[in-house]
């Protein structure tokens, strides 16, 4: 999401060589991040390196910020802005298209045979969601498995983190059932499970960027801040950095498949593949569930779910 505003090309470049050697091959990106940008420069890697079979690529489309329309799922604008996505990727296909947010004024019929129309002509191979409601997942879900033409939703892209659980209401159970994986994005809690703004906000910092300020500060609140000092408590005894900790945690957690993080740096980068060898001893995991917990009750949970209790 970073990549063409707050890291340029060069930064990118060193990105992507570690990331290939570390053994990575899923990119996420999407139509909207840094106007275009990041796509264009992801196409540049991809060709500079000659590594698009070797990538598992993803965008998104529906996003249309700074417009009266917020969010677009028509078939015109989803069709179109794939299109756009394709060229500046310089490829002719994705692996995984991402419908970006629920877009109540579309009828879902027309949404979903666009995304069928991408399949079928071969502009991407799968179909995914991304901040959808539960009851949004379902329904498309199942409205795709009804017929064996149809594009089949293989992946759920949603907020999730030690501070932001609400997906473990509805949208677990539901991708589970419906054989969807999860793919969260900010892992790290929008960087403040890092620990950096225990004891303040780093002038470097995004929640002192004009981008991602207001962005960040929703997580800077007293109950954000017991789960990070949680984390950071956790990291001390393993000896390890507070990213780790929260990126082993998510990794770890019942249908994630692939969590995605938007480092800036190559350092970020470098502690978010370090993750991948921490295994959290059980203790701490439990630990780090209590003090997260999300409010779960009546109806998705209680007396009348006997099998989730």
């Amino acid at each position: 999401m970073t990549w063409g505003r707050d890291t340029d090309e060069h930064e990118a470049r060193d990105q992507w060589k570690s990331f290939h050697e570390a053994g990575g091959n899923y990119i996420d990106t999407a139509d909207v991040y840094a106007e275009g940008a990041s796509e264009e420069i992801v196409g540049m890697l991809m060709d500079e390196t000659a590594s698009r079979e070797q990538t598992v690529l993803a965008t998104k489309s529906v996003s249309r910020p700074r417009t009266t329309r917020r969010f677009d799922a028509s078939r015109a604008h989803l069709l179109r802005s794939l299109e756009g996505s394709l060229r500046r990727l310089g490829t002719d296909y994705v692996d995984i298209w991402f419908l970006h947010a629920w877009d109540p004024a579309t009828p879902m019929a027309e949404t979903l045979s666009a995304a069928d129309d991408a399949v079928r002509s071969g502009k991407t191979r799968y179909v995914g969601i991304s901040n959808y409601a539960g009851w949004q997942l379902a329904r498309a879900a199942t409205w795709q498995q009804a017929l064996p033409e149809r594009s089949l939703i293989v992946a759920a892209q949603m907020e999730y983190s030690l501070v932001q659980r609400g997906i473990e209401r509805e949208i677990v159970p539901a991708a589970e059932d419906l054989g969807v994986g999860i793919v969260p994005w900010s892992p790290l809690g929008r960087g403040v499970l890092t620990g950096k703004y225990r004891y303040g906000t780093p002038s470097d910092s995004r929640a002192a960027s004009q981008h991602f300020g207001a962005f960040v500060s929703e997580y800077l609140d007293d109950a954000s801040r017991r789960v990070t000092d949680a984390v950071c408590t956790a990291a001390e005894g393993l000896d390890v950095h507070p990213l780790e900790v929260a990126m082993a945690w998510v990794r770890d957690r019942p249908g994630v498949v692939a969590p995605v993080t938007g480092a800036r740096t190559i350092s970020q980068l470098r502690a978010v593949l370090e993750s991948e060898h921490l295994e959290l001893p059980e203790e701490i995991r439990v630990a780090l569930d209590d003090i997260s917990a999300p409010d779960l009750g009546y109806p998705e949970f209680g007396w009348n779910q006997l099998d989730r209790t």
